[in-house]
């Protein structure tokens, strides 16, 4: 056993519905991944390579839980997404074996301080702290792909204080699950337990102080989160 200049911290995790908890390794998110989403951020939804950005793992947050109004911004917005859970990873994995390393699927929110990262693009700044701060990743329990299958399609969708303001279908992304793990492994190796958020509708807008938050995925446990 290997002693440490520091104690070991705790494995961020992620229930498993009807399974051992799934430990987390890393969190990638899709950039504009749907086209109305691309259009209402001001940018042309054509099929470019898809780009990445990263949250840290212990950004995770439970299901039915208060997460607090996070520091320096006055615009937080959520961004509902489908997640999928890594059993194995690889580097140039072929699309035609990319389903072959999930081991489950989620329903995320990607928490972003809107005004944080519009100021970081006005100057040409990395904008890390505008999506990967603390608490910024609630997630729901996993559904194996052994229990629900490979989703392909069904609708995503975000309702805050029972009306819904994003809306749309995983059929909808513009690089499908298959090619969004192919496409990353070549440009890093993907490893067991690396969460990958696929993107997120239209719709996104800010929330405040004592807002309920439900984000449902067709097939997969509503995520039930409160703004504390």
């Amino acid at each position: 056993m290997t002693n440490f200049a520091i104690p070991l911290w705790e494995t961020p995790s992620i229930p498993v519905v009807d399974g051992n908890p799934f430990p987390v390794h890393r969190i990638f998110c899709v950039g504009r991944n749907y086209a109305a989403h691309a259009r209402e951020m001001g940018h042309d939804p054509d099929r470019d390579p898809p780009f990445f950005f990263a949250k840290p793992a212990n950004a995770v947050v439970a299901n039915n839980t208060t997460t607090p109004y996070p520091d320096e911004t006055q615009d937080m917005h959520p961004e509902i997404e489908m997640v999928v859970a890594l059993k194995s990873g690889g580097y140039r994995i072929s699309e035609d074996q990319a389903l072959d390393t999930v081991f489950g699927y989620c329903v995320g929110l990607d928490m972003t301080r809107r005004d944080m990262q519009s100021g970081f693009k006005d100057m040409g700044r990395p904008w890390d702290m505008a999506k990967g701060f603390d608490r910024s990743a609630p997630m729901s329990e996993i559904h194996t792909a052994a229990s629900v299958g490979h989703i392909s399609s069904g609708a995503v969708t975000l309702a805050v204080n029972g009306d819904v303001r994003q809306k749309g279908d995983v059929n909808q992304l513009i690089w499908n699950i298959p090619e969004t793990i192919s496409y990353l492994s070549g440009l890093i190796t993907l490893c067991p337990g690396d969460l990958i958020m696929t993107g997120t509708p239209s719709g996104v807008s800010a929330v405040v102080k004592g807002d309920h938050l439900i984000g449902h995925v067709d097939g997969l446990t509503d995520l039930d989160i409160r703004i504390g």
